[in-house]
C-alpha cells in the first residue's frame, strides 16, 4: 500500500475526470489514471474450510477479494452523460423537470449542489421519464423491474450507492421536489405523486430527516436552494411522514402491563389473544401513515437500505464465520439480529403497499450490500442499484476528510501530557487530604471538566485506534468517583 499526500484529483462540482488507480485487492497503487473511475466493488472470496466440534464450517481469508465490475452501472452512467450534454429540447422531460436539472446544474449559485448529488437525481430522472421511451433505454429498466421482483416480490425498488458524507439527505430532498412539484402542476399524471414516507433506521437519523419537511423550520429545500422560489408553494403541497422501521411493529392495544398480558397469553386461544390485544395491520398503517391517509401511489424513501431486505426462511440459510475466533453461535446471532431487522422493515413497507399502494422505493445506501444472514451472497451489491458514487470517489473529489493516520511521535506527546495531568491532580489532592483540610479529595480547578472531554481533546482526536477498533472513551456517569466535588469541611 502506497501512501498518498494529497489524493484530491477533481472539483466536488464538475464530472471526475481523474482518478487514482488500484492493485487487484483495492489498494492505491500511486498511479493517476484519466477519465472517471467505474464502478466496481471488492467481495471477500471463501477460501477454506475447517472443523468445529464435528461441524465443517466456511472460512474467509481476508487477504482473498474478489474485485467484481458493476456493467449495469457503468451503462447507464454513459447513456446519462450523453443524455446531459444534449440540446435542451431533446431530453424528453417536462418543464417542470427540466426547469429543476438546469437549477441544480448551475455552478454559479451562492451554494452549488455536489456533481454526485446531481447524477444520483438525473439517474431516476432519467428512468422514470426518458428511458420508457426508448426501447433501447428501457431495457435498463425492465431489468431492474425483475432484479426487484426476483429478491422483492411485489415491489420495484431502485438504489443509489452515495459514499457517507457526499449528502444523501440533499438527494432525498431534489427526488421530492421533483416528484411532488410535478404532481402539483399534473394532478391526473401517474408517473408523479405526492405522497412519501421516509423510512431510517433510528431516532438519530430520522430527527436529522425532519428538514425534509417542507414547513420545517430549518427546511433544507430554502437552506440549500432545492428548488426556485416561485415553485415553493407546490412544494409544499407534498404529504412527508418521517418514521423509524421500529414503528412498523404490531403493538398492544390498550395501557396493559407486561405482566398481566403474558397472563392473559397463557389463558387465551393466540388467534383470540391477537385480535384482542394486538393492533391489525391496518391499524399499524394508520397510525404510521395518518397524514397520508387516502393517498395512493406512494413513494417510500429508505436512509441506510442495506438493513431493508427479503429474507428467505432460516432453514435455508448458512451463516459463514469471518475468522478462527467467531464460533457459529456467533455467527448464527448476528445473522439472526440481522433478518429480525429486515423482517420487521420490509414486512412494513409491504404492509403499507396493501393497505394504501406503494408506487417505487427509493433506497439510499453507502453500503447497499447484503448482510449475512440475508440468504444472499455477503458483500454483494443490491441487483438494482442504478448510480454509483464510492468513497474513493468522494475522497478523490475532494468531498469527504481524507484518513490520516498520527505519528507516533504524537501519540507519545499525547499520552505524557495526559499523565502528567492526573499525576499532578492527585497529588495535590493526597497533600490538601492528608493535612485534614478536605474529607475528599478535590482535582486542580484545571481539571475539572469531565474525563470524557478531557480524553477527546487529550488522546482521542490524536492517538491511533487500536487493533480492535477506535479508542472508546469513558461515559461520563463514571466519572463521579475519579472526579470528586466535596467541599472543604467548615471548622
Amino acid at each position: 500500500m502506497i501512501a498518498i499526500e494529497n489524493p484530491i484529483l477533481n472539483r466536488p462540482f464538475s464530472k471526475p475526470d481523474r482518478h487514482w488507480a488500484l492493485s487487484d485487492d483495492g489498494m492505491p497503487t500511486g498511479e493517476k489514471n484519466e477519465g472517471r473511475r467505474r464502478s466496481e466493488y471488492i467481495v471477500a472470496v471463501a477460501t477454506s474450510k475447517r472443523a468445529r466440534g464435528g461441524q465443517q464450517e466456511l472460512i474467509l481469508d481476508e487477504r482473498a477479494s474478489e474485485r467484481r465490475a458493476n456493467d449495469r452501472v457503468n451503462a447507464i452512467r454513459a447513456e446519462v452523460d450523453q443524455w446531459r450534454n444534449s440540446p435542451e429540447a431533446s431530453w424528453g422531460v417536462t418543464y417542470e423537470t427540466a426547469r429543476l436539472l438546469k437549477h441544480w446544474r448551475a455552478t454559479d449559485r451562492e451554494r452549488p449542489l455536489f456533481f454526485c448529488q446531481v447524477e444520483a437525481a438525473e439517474t431516476l430522472i432519467w428512468l422514470t421519464e426518458v428511458a420508457p421511451k426508448n426501447p433501447v433505454h428501457a431495457r435498463h429498466l425492465e431489468y431492474f423491474r425483475q432484479q426487484s421482483e426476483g429478491s422483492n416480490p411485489g415491489l420495484f425498488r431502485l438504489a443509489l450507492k452515495l459514499a457517507t458524507g457526499a449528502g444523501k439527505t440533499t438527494v432525498m430532498a431534489m427526488l421530492i421536489a421533483w416528484q411532488a412539484i410535478n404532481k402539483a402542476r399534473r394532478p391526473q399524471s401517474k408517473m408523479f405523486t405526492d405522497a412519501f414516507l421516509l423510512v431510517a433506521p433510528g431516532i438519530t437519523i430520522k430527527d436529522r430527516l425532519r428538514v425534509l419537511q417542507p414547513e420545517s423550520g430549518n427546511s433544507i429545500y430554502e437552506k440549500l436552494s432545492i428548488v426556485p422560489r416561485d415553485m415553493m408553494d407546490e412544494l409544499r403541497k407534498a404529504r412527508i411522514v418521517v418514521t423509524n422501521y421500529h414503528s412498523f411493529q404490531l403493538r398492544t392495544k390498550g395501557d396493559i402491563k407486561p405482566g398481566t398480558l403474558e397472563a392473559l397469553r397463557g389463558r387465551e386461544d393466540p388467534e383470540t389473544f391477537d385480535v384482542r390485544f394486538r393492533e391489525t395491520e391496518a391499524e399499524m398503517v394508520q397510525r404510521v401513515m395518518k397524514p397520508l391517509m387516502g393517498r395512493r401511489g406512494i413513494i417510500v424513501v429508505n436512509d441506510e437500505a442495506h438493513h431493508c431486505y427479503e429474507a428467505p426462511p432460516t432453514a435455508e440459510i448458512e451463516p459463514i464465520a469471518r475468522s478462527e475466533e467467531e464460533t457459529a453461535a456467533e455467527a448464527n446471532a448476528e445473522a439472526e439480529a440481522s433478518r429480525k431487522e429486515a423482517r420487521v422493515w420490509i414486512n412494513g413497507i409491504r404492509a403499507v403497499d396493501r393497505v394504501l399502494g406503494v408506487k417505487t422505493v427509493y433506497d439510499l445506501s453507502a453500503t447497499p450490500f447484503f448482510l449475512r444472514g440475508s440468504g444472499q451472497e455477503e458483500g454483494k451489491l443490491f441487483p438494482w442499484v442504478v448510480s454509483d458514487f464510492s468513497l474513493m470517489d468522494a475522497i478523490e473529489c475532494g468531498i469527504v476528510k481524507v484518513p490520516r493516520v498520527p505519528p507516533m511521535t504524537m501519540w507519545s506527546s499525547a499520552r505524557s501530557r495526559f499523565s502528567a495531568t492526573f499525576t499532578s491532580m492527585y497529588a495535590t489532592s493526597f497533600r490538601a487530604r492528608a493535612s485534614g483540610r478536605l474529607a475528599r479529595p478535590i482535582p486542580p480547578k484545571s481539571c475539572r471538566r469531565s474525563l470524557k472531554q478531557h480524553c477527546a481533546r487529550s488522546i482521542a482526536t490524536m492517538m491511533p485506534s487500536s487493533p480492535n477498533g477506535p479508542r472508546r472513551t469513558p461515559r461520563r456517569r463514571r466519572c463521579s468517583s475519579l472526579w470528586p466535588t466535596t467541599r472543604p469541611r467548615r471548622s
